[in-house]
């Protein structure tokens, strides 16, 4: 163990992230999500929410400032509630975003959002069940 590393993230994630480079992209996956089969490289993370995740993950990674929407979501039906997760999502980023890189989300259809994870650098599943707490984040520079 290593102090000040939150004990959720795991040796192999905090191994990609050094890894990545700018514009590089992270999802953070829920328990349905179809991850191993949309990623080129696939961590399993058990016992833990996206959100507590995210939390964790943006102690160290810096959202890229570059772009528009350094934040995507997986859209929802129009007939579905909007997610619970989402605005802790937004909580989390906007205390975390030192740069303020983040605005707003964007949104991508399902079959889109899938598509995106295919060529993020890595893809975490957690073992969250809630519907839509899929998130992709796109790393900046420091």
């Amino acid at each position: 163990m290593l102090k000040k590393i939150s004990n959720i993230i795991p040796p192999d994630l905090m191994k990609y992230m050094m890894e990545m480079g700018h514009s590089d992209r992270l999802v953070i996956s829920d328990a349905n999500f179809p991850a191993q089969s949309n990623s080129k490289r696939y961590i399993e993370v058990c016992g833990v929410k996206t959100d507590e995740l995210l939390e964790a993950i943006l102690e160290f990674f810096p959202l890229d400032n570059f772009i528009d929407y350094p934040v995507i979501l997986m859209k929802n039906r129009e007939s579905e509630p909007v997610p619970e997760v989402w605005e802790n999502y937004r909580s989390i980023i906007k205390e975390n975003d030192t740069e303020e890189s983040f605005t707003e989300f964007y949104f991508e259809e399902r079959l889109d959002f899938y598509e995106a994870a295919k060529t993020a650098y890595c893809v975490v599943q957690t073992t969250d069940t809630r519907r839509y707490a899929n998130i992709i984040i796109q790393k900046g520079v420091c």
